[in-house]
């Protein structure tokens, strides 16, 4: 009888676990990240030139390289521990938002993506990594 009530309650456990797991997925499925519609027409005033994607690459690598990883395929080595997918940069889906919008996220954040407007101060460096992470499409 005991060996019947272990079984059933580990069953109840791995279900739970499971179906928590596909709920918020599909949650943070439903979940879109509504951009205002001035940053989604905004247009990047940083050239992508060699001097904007070096900046963008240093400051991807210092901020950003951590969670979404070296190609910007989302897995880098802080990733699992989010409770959001970190993104992947490389999907058509994500190099189809306009540079404005990709500004506004990296500007702002939500949810396990942080904000950097305090840590990267100046527009013209978030550009420049708007820039640098152009470069991951496949």
């Amino acid at each position: 009888m005991k060996i019947i009530i272990v079984i059933s309650l580990i069953g109840s456990f791995i279900y739970s676990v499971t179906f928590k797991s596909l709920e918020s997925a599909s949650v943070q499925d439903e979940k879109k990240w509504e951009v205002p519609a001035k940053f989604k027409t905004m247009k990047n005033p940083v050239a992508s030139d060699a001097e904007s994607l070096s900046i963008g690459k240093e400051l991807y690598n210092k901020h950003c390289k951590s969670c979404h990883g070296t190609k910007g395929k989302g897995d880098g080595p802080k990733s699992m521990e989010l409770e959001t997918p970190s993104g992947d940069f490389t999907t058509v889906d994500f190099q189809k938002q306009t540079d404005g919008e990709l500004f506004y996220k990296t500007k702002e954040g939500r949810d396990d993506m942080p904000s950097f407007k305090k840590k990267i101060s100046e527009d013209e460096d978030i550009w420049s990594i708007v820039n640098y992470v152009r470069k991951f499409k496949t």
